[in-house]
């Protein structure tokens, strides 16, 4: 099968040679270091995409990916996982990794193969260009996540963890998600920074308490938990905060804004 793109040309531009400029752009000269897991934004390049752009330029990024996002739709399973085919983007088209994505999907009956989450589900889609732009072979397995208990994200935490063990090569999670949504750019500021520090402890039960308890609308939290779950069970130590901004630096419109941050496990 081929997934072909439900928002190019609306969150980054459908021309490739215009796409490749403006990811290009985007990317900073860092050192690059082998990292377990970034989490990275997804909204439309204009707002979001430095922030995207400056996570991916700190790391390596391999051949093998796992993308894992939120489900914004409503469509599809729990938790979906596309075990088969490739993605359409402008600049080409990723493989889906089928042997990785078995290993996934047989380390917990909470992972269920599934297209249909993924038909017009934005977040994973835009990580893409940058993806590719950096790793031309890069392969993919991709997954979104609608809902999940703690005890759930501990357990695909786990099973992630496994599957890569398992898979002997080295693969980077890409979790994809924005912060605080549609507040007022001071108590988004407030918000993301309990949120951030919950990440950089590598707390994903902090996470998903102090989001909940605070009313936190970071759509990937859930994401967020498993990947750190997952990174930890990998040996992971340290996390750092590569980049924070929210979309009223380019709005203008610092009364209703959307926070993004872009961070390295490792």
């Amino acid at each position: 099968m081929i997934r072909t793109p439900c928002v190019v040309g609306r969150f980054y531009p459908s021309k490739p040679d215009t796409l490749r400029k403006n990811v290009r752009g985007f990317l900073v000269e860092r050192t690059r270091e082998k990292a377990i897991a970034i989490v990275a934004p997804h909204a439309g390049y204009m707002y979001s995409g430095a922030v995207a752009g400056e996570v991916y330029s700190s790391v390596v990024i391999p051949d093998d990916i796992i993308l894992i996002g939120p489900n914004h739709t409503g469509m599809g399973k729990k938790v979906s996982v596309m075990s088969e085919g490739e993605w359409d983007t402008p600049l080409g088209r990723l493989k889906v990794n089928s042997k990785l994505a078995e290993l996934i999907l047989g380390g917990s009956r909470l992972f269920s193969s599934d297209i249909e989450a993924h038909l017009e589900e934005h977040s994973l889609e835009v990580q893409l260009p940058f993806i590719h732009e950096l790793n031309k072979n890069a392969s993919i397995v991709p997954i979104t996540v609608m809902t999940a208990s703690a005890n759930d994200c501990a357990e695909l935490g786990r099973a992630l963890a496994g599957a890569i063990s398992s898979y002997a090569k080295e693969v980077l999670i890409v979790v994809s998600s924005d912060m605080n949504h549609f507040e007022s750019d001071k108590k988004t500021r407030v918000k993301d920074i309990a949120a951030i520090e919950a990440v950089l402890k590598l707390d994903a039960g902090r996470l998903l308490e102090v989001t909940s308890s605070r009313d936190i609308t970071m759509c990937g939290v859930l994401p967020a938990a498993i990947a750190i779950e997952a990174a930890r069970a990998l040996g992971a130590t340290e996390a750092r905060l590569i980049r924070y901004s929210t979309s009223g630096e380019t709005s203008g419109d610092f009364d209703h804004v959307v926070g993004y941050a872009g961070i390295v496990i490792k």
